[in-house]
C-alpha cells in the first residue's frame, strides 16, 4: 500500500492525520501537482492511495475512512453524516474561503463565506454530550473536519466570530500528536500561505449554489484576482494564434472503441414509451446527457452516445387498451412521438433504438441463463395482488396505496416516493387498483428471483472502486447507501403479464420479465442493434468509461439491480463508472400533470414559438442538480431578456458589428496592452474553469462560465469606448481595432463553448464569424486555450441578432396556456420527495383560507396525515431560520406551511382561521 501525497495540498493533511493515527502500514511518497499518479484519470489529482490489489482511492475522505476501517475502526451511520455534510456543505465554503484569504487577502470576506457552515456546527456540536463528533475518542469525521478547518482556524488574523464550542472541540483534536505531524508536515509553519500554489491552480469555488438561481443579472461571483505571470502566459498564448489542427467534422458510423483513446460510452436513462415527455424527463435524462455528448466529442473523445424507448411492461398494455390498439402498435405511435421531440429539441445521439427487439429477447435471455447456471436465481410462491375487475395480476407501479412505514397516502406499488424504502405491494394499506380504482385480492403465483444477498459482496466491492474513481452525483451514493445499509433482500424478476421479453425457462413460459431486470439489458440491445460489434463497448470495463444520466428515481435499478445483474453473469460486462443523477423538475408551483393540463411536454414546446436552444439554455440553467427546481415562465422572459439578448447576444453582436461598420468586415490589427492582456486572462481563467466543471459534468455551473465571458466582454467594450475611439486620431482608431479585434475573438470562443448548450447559436455565431472549423477544437482541447482564431485581416459575414425579446402578454399567454384548468375548490394535491420537502400541488388563491366555511364531514384518517406533515414542514421552517436562511426561502417554505395547516383545518372539519394582517410600521 502506497500513499501518494502534494506539497501545501490542503487535502493531504486529512489522510496525514489518519494515517499515523489508524496505525495503518503505508509508504508514503510526496509527488509533484502535476504528475498523473492515476492512469485512467484526464487530470491529476492527490492524494492517491495506491491499495495492494492495484485500484486507487483518490478521495481524500475515501482514503482516511479506508484507512479506520483497515485498523478496525469501522464507519458508523453518525460518521458517515459527518463525512457528507463536510464534502457538501463544508468543503466548498473552506475552498473559497481559503481562496479569498491565500490569493486576495480578504479575510473579512472569508470569513463570511464560513458564517453559515460554522454556526450550523456550532449547534451541532452545543448539543452533543461527547468530547468528539460521535464519541469519546477521535473518529474519522473528527480527523476530516479538523483537517479542512485548519488551515483557517489556526490563522490568528481570521475571526470567524463566537464559536465556543467549535474552538473548544478543534483544540481537543489539535492536541492529537497525529494531527499536529500532520499540520507541521503539510503546512510547514507557513498557515495558508503554504497552500498558495496549490490553491491557484483550482476553480474558483462558490459555497452558495442555487438549484433555482435568483432573479440577480448582476455577476454572482467574486472576480479571481490574476498574477501578472497568468495574465502575460495567457496573452501569450492568445498571441501566438491557431496552428494547424486537425479536426474529423463527420463522425463514421459505427463508432467503435480505440486503443490509445478515451472510449466513452453514455446512456440516457431509456423513456417509457406510454407517454410524452414534459420538460422534467428531457432535462433529467437526455439533455443532460446530449451536452456531456457534445462536449467529449468537441474535446476529442471516442464516444458513443445511445438511448431508445423502453416499451415492455404493464404500462404500455394499459395505454394500448386505452387508445384501442395492440401494444406493438402502441410502441411504434409513440417511439415516432419520442424521435420527434428529441429531434426537435437537438439530442443528438448517435443511435436512438428501442427494446422490443430479437437483440433485447437474445441478449436479456442470455444474461438470465447465465445467472441461472451460476446459482444467482431463487425460485419462489409469493402472494400478489390482483385486480378482478382488470382480470390480471397488477404490476407494482399500478397499484398505490399508504406505506405502511411513513403513512405516505400515495405510495407505489414498490417503493414510497416519501420515505425511500422499498415496498412489496401487499404490504400497501387500503391498496387501490390504479386503472379502474377497486380494491385489488391477494392471490399467490410462483416466481423467480435475484438472489441479490449472495451477489451484496461482490457489488460493495465494484462500488467502493467505481465512486472513489468515477463522479457519482451526491444523490446517487447516497440513494445506493440507503438501500446496502438496509442489507439487500431478493428481488423478483418476473412478472404475470403478456407484454414483454419470454422467460425461457419452461416452468415460466407464461411470464415475462420484469421491467427493471430487462429494461437496462435495453442498453446493450440497443446498442447490438446499432453495430454487430456491440460486445466492443459493453465486455470490455478495462478500455470504456460507461457514463450513465438519469433522474434520480431511476438511481437504485443502476447503481444495485442492473450491476448485479451483470456482476452475476460474469462475462466481463462494462459496468458503470459514472452515475450522473438530477433530482426532480417541477412546474411553476405544481406538479406536471398531462391529464390536468399543466406543463409543458415535449411536443408542445416547439408550439410556443420559442426556439429550442431557448429552452436548451433555460432547462439546463435551472438543471436541478441539489434539489428540486421549478420551471417558471417569468424566469425563463427574464433569463432570455438580460441574459441571453442583454448579456450574451448583445456583447456578441456588438462585436461583430463593429468589425462591419468601422472596419469593412475584416477583423483590424490588434496591439495589446495591459487592459487587453487582462481581459484574455479572466476570460481563459473562466475557459479552463468550463473544462474542469464539464469534464467533473457539473453542466449548470459551466453554463455561469459562459455567461461570465460575456460579462467579462461588455464591460470591456463598456470601459474602452471603441464607438468614440473609431473617430478619433490614429493612436485612438488604433485602440478602436484593437479592442473590435480582442472582443470578436472572445465572441469566437463563446461559439466554442456554447456548442454542447445552444447548437443552433453556436452555429450562427460561426458562420457570421467565418470562424475556422478547428477553431472549436482547438480552443477546447487539453486543459484549454484561448486563441486568436481571427486574425487580422480576417473577413467576417452578416452579422445580424441572435436572440428575440420575451415580451410580458406572450409569456402571460403561455402561462394561461399551460397552467391547466382546476376549480377553485379542488383541494391541493401534496408530492412529497424522498428529500421530505414538500411541494403543494396547486395553488390557493390569495385570501381563499379565510372564505372557506368548514366541510362539517371530517376526515380523520386524511387528518392523521395532514398532522405529521406540518409537523415535518414546522420542522423544515424552524432548520431554515436556524441557519439563518435567505428570506424569501423561509417565505415559500413558511407558505407551504401555512397551506398544509388550512388543509388540516378542513380535514378536521373546522374552519381555517383567516391569515393575520400585517401593518407596516410608521
Amino acid at each position: 500500500m502506497k500513499l501518494f501525497i502534494g506539497e501545501g495540498n490542503p487535502h493531504c493533511l486529512k489522510v496525514l492525520a489518519a494515517l499515523e493515527l489508524s496505525g495503518v502500514q503505508c509508504e508514503t511518497e510526496l509527488v509533484k501537482h502535476e504528475e498523473k499518479v492515476v492512469p485512467y484519470l484526464t487530470h491529476p489529482v492527490l492524494p492517491v492511495l495506491l491499495l495492494p490489489s492495484g485500484q486507487h482511492l483518490f478521495s481524500p475522505n475515501s482514503i482516511c475512512q479506508y484507512l479506520f476501517d483497515v485498523s478496525g475502526q469501522k464507519a458508523t451511520d453518525a460518521t458517515n453524516q459527518w463525512l457528507e455534510w463536510e464534502s457538501t456543505n463544508l468543503q466548498p465554503a473552506v475552498l473559497q474561503s481559503l481562496q479569498l484569504v491565500a490569493l486576495q487577502g480578504k479575510r473579512v470576506e472569508a470569513a463570511a463565506v464560513m458564517k453559515e457552515p460554522l454556526s450550523w456546527l456550532e449547534q451541532s456540536l452545543s448539543k452533543r454530550k461527547t468530547s468528539f463528533l460521535t464519541d469519546e475518542v477521535v473518529s474519522v469525521a473528527d480527523v476530516v473536519l479538523w483537517a479542512a478547518l485548519y488551515p483557517l482556524l489556526s490563522d490568528s488574523a481570521f475571526e470567524p466570530g463566537d464559536l465556543q464550542v467549535v474552538c473548544a472541540w478543534f483544540e481537543r483534536v489539535c492536541s492529537v500528536s497525529a494531527c499536529q505531524s500532520a499540520a507541521l508536515s503539510v503546512l510547514q509553519g507557513k498557515g495558508v500561505e503554504a497552500l498558495k500554489s496549490f490553491l491557484q491552480k483550482q476553480p474558483v469555488t462558490h459555497a452558495h449554489r442555487r438549484d433555482s438561481p435568483s432573479n440577480n443579472t448582476e455577476a454572482e461571483d467574486s472576480e479571481r484576482e490574476l498574477s501578472p505571470e497568468e495574465i502575460e502566459e495567457a496573452a501569450q498564448v492568445y498571441s501566438e494564434g491557431l496552428k494547424d489542427f486537425t479536426v474529423v467534422t463527420e463522425r463514421k458510423h459505427p463508432v467503435l472503441p480505440q486503443e490509445g483513446k478515451r472510449n466513452v460510452l453514455i446512456t440516457s436513462a431509456l423513456p417509457y414509451v406510454n407517454n410524452v415527455p414534459h420538460l422534467g424527463n428531457i432535462i433529467g435524462c437526455v439533455l443532460s446527457a446530449d451536452v456531456f455528448a457534445r462536449y467529449g466529442r468537441l474535446r476529442g473523445w471516442n464516444l458513443l452516445y445511445i438511448c431508445g424507448t423502453d416499451e415492455y411492461g404493464t404500462a404500455t398494455e394499459n395505454k394500448a387498451r386505452e387508445e384501442g390498439l395492440t401494444p406493438q402498435q402502441i410502441c411504434d405511435k409513440y417511439h415516432c412521438i419520442h424521435a420527434s421531440i428529441y429531434q426537435w429539441f437537438q439530442i443528438d445521439f448517435d443511435f436512438f433504438g428501442r427494446t422490443t427487439t430479437q437483440h433485447q429477447t437474445e441478449i436479456a435471455q442470455d444474461i438470465f441463463w447465465r445467472l441461472h447456471e451460476r446459482g444467482f436465481l431463487l425460485e419462489d410462491t409469493v402472494e400478489q395482488l390482483r385486480c378482478e375487475g382488470c382480470q390480471r395480476f397488477l404490476a407494482d407501479r399500478f397499484v398505490e396505496g399508504e406505506c405502511p412505514h411513513c403513512r405516505y397516502p400515495e405510495a407505489r406499488g414498490d417503493q414510497c416516493d416519501k420515505c425511500g424504502r422499498l415496498i412489496n405491494a401487499v404490504e400497501l394499506k387500503n391498496p387501490q387498483c390504479k386503472v379502474c380504482k377497486e380494491t385489488p385480492v391477494i392471490r399467490s403465483s410462483k416466481h423467480l428471483f435475484l438472489n441479490l444477498p449472495k451477489l451484496e459482496q461482490d457489488l460493495e466491492q465494484w462500488l467502493q472502486t467505481s465512486t472513489a474513481a468515477g463522479d457519482w452525483t451526491t444523490n446517487a451514493r447516497n440513494i445506493t447507501r440507503s438501500w446496502l445499509r438496509d442489507g439487500l433482500k431478493p428481488r423478483c424478476i418476473t412478472r404475470d403479464l403478456q407484454w414483454g421479453t419470454p422467460v425461457p425457462h419452461q416452468d415460466y413460459k407464461e411470464k415475462v420479465f420484469y421491467v427493471w431486470f430487462d429494461a437496462p439489458i435495453g442498453y446493450l440491445s440497443i446498442t447490438a442493434n446499432y453495430t454487430d460489434q456491440w460486445e466492443r463497448w459493453w465486455k470490455n470495463p478495462q478500455q470504456v468509461e460507461l457514463y450513465n444520466f438519469m433522474a434520480k428515481d431511476n438511481v437504485p435499478f443502476h447503481s444495485v439491480v442492473f450491476p448485479c445483474s451483470l456482476l452475476g453473469a460474469q462475462d466481463n460486462y462494462t459496468l458503470v463508472n459514472n452515475l450522473i443523477a438530477t433530482e426532480y423538475l417541477n412546474y411553476e408551483d405544481t406538479k406536471f400533470s398531462k391529464s390536468r393540463g399543466v406543463g409543458v411536454f415535449g411536443d408542445m414546446a416547439k408550439d410556443t414559438g420559442i426556439p429550442s436552444d431557448v429552452w436548451r439554455f433555460y432547462l439546463l440553467y435551472l438543471r436541478p442538480e441539489g434539489q428540486d427546481s421549478a420551471f417558471s415562465w417569468t424566469d425563463m422572459a427574464l433569463k432570455n431578456n438580460s441574459e441571453l439578448l442583454n448579456n450574451l447576444g448583445n456583447f456578441i453582436n456588438r462585436a461583430g458589428m463593429f468589425v462591419s461598420k468601422f472596419f469593412d468586415g475584416r477583423v483590424p490589427e490588434m496591439l495589446l496592452n495591459d487592459d487587453d492582456k487582462r481581459l484574455i486572462a479572466q476570460v481563459c481563467w473562466e475557459l479552463k474553469q468550463y473544462i474542469q466543471l464539464l469534464d467533473k459534468v457539473r453542466i449548470r455551473d459551466a453554463l455561469k462560465c459562459i455567461l461570465n465571458m460575456s460579462r467579462h466582454g461588455n464591460q470591456y467594450i463598456q470601459l474602452n469606448e471603441p464607438w468614440k475611439k473609431i473617430k478619433g486620431g490614429d493612436e485612438d482608431r488604433c485602440r478602436a481595432g484593437t479592442v473590435t479585434g480582442v472582443s470578436v475573438n472572445v465572441a469566437c470562443l463563446l461559439a466554442a463553448v456554447l456548442e454542447p448548450f445552444m447548437p443552433t447559436v453556436s452555429l450562427n455565431i460561426r458562420s457570421q464569424l467565418q470562424a475556422p472549423e478547428s477553431s472549436s477544437r482547438a480552443m477546447l482541447s487539453g486543459p484549454g486555450a484561448f486563441i486568436c482564431t481571427l486574425p487580422a485581416g480576417h473577413c467576417i459575414g452578416t452579422v445580424s441578432p441572435l436572440f428575440q425579446k420575451l415580451e410580458n402578454e406572450q409569456i402571460e399567454a403561455l402561462r394561461k396556456r399551460f397552467g391547466g384548468l382546476q376549480p377553485e375548490e379542488e383541494s391541493a394535491e401534496l408530492k412529497t420527495p424522498s428529500n421530505s420537502s414538500v411541494t403543494v400541488e396547486s395553488k390557493p388563491n390569495a385570501g381563499a383560507a379565510q372564505h372557506t366555511p368548514a366541510s362539517g364531514n371530517a376526515d380523520p384518517e386524511r387528518a392523521k396525515q395532514l398532522t405529521a406533515l406540518v409537523a415535518e414542514q414546522g420542522e423544515k421552517v424552524r432548520a431554515l431560520k436556524a441557519q439563518k436562511a435567505e428570506k424569501s426561502a423561509i417565505g415559500v417554505e413558511v407558505a407551504k406551511l401555512l397551506d398544509l395547516k388550512t388543509q388540516l383545518c378542513l380535514a378536521e372539519g373546522k374552519t381555517p382561521e383567516p391569515p393575520a394582517q400585517k401593518t407596516k410600521k410608521k
